[in-house]
């Protein structure tokens, strides 16, 4: 895949969540962790979770789809900075996979975005969350 199709790619996905195709429910919790759920653009589930720990922050995002054996192009970017690109493959028993990122806690509010995209179907995730 050439930068240029993975940049395409997730500019799709951003402009999916732009025409409210996605939805996205908030829950917090009293130690800074912050998470969220919702649905992509053909059903299957996502959930974003942000953890502080001291000088970095994790970013968990999981995909849940419930078929076995998809691959899907995932990107995330905190404040802009990609800190993440690569492909996943969703695994049983769920149909589903997670990617897990330490990255550093930048000064102010750390604005993480997680996208998807299935290589196949064209389903797009977008999850949004700060910490």
């Amino acid at each position: 895949m050439s930068k240029r199709s993975n940049r395409t790619a997730v500019i799709g996905v951003l402009s999916a969540l732009a025409l409210g195709t996605l939805s996205a429910a908030p829950a917090y919790a009293k130690d800074g962790r912050v998470e969220r759920r919702g649905t992509c653009s053909a059903g299957s589930q996502w959930k974003l979770k942000l953890s502080p720990d001291g000088s970095v922050n994790e970013a968990e995002l999981e995909v849940d789809s419930n078929v076995v054996g998809q691959v899907w192009k995932v990107a995330i970017r905190d404040n802009g900075t990609r800190v993440f690109s690569g492909l996943r493959t969703t695994r049983a028993p769920s149909g589903s996979f997670t990617v897990t990122r330490r990255v550093p806690n930048q000064a102010g509010r750390d604005r993480i975005v997680a996208a998807a995209k299935n290589s196949a179907t064209g389903e797009s995730c977008v999850g949004r969350a700060s910490i």
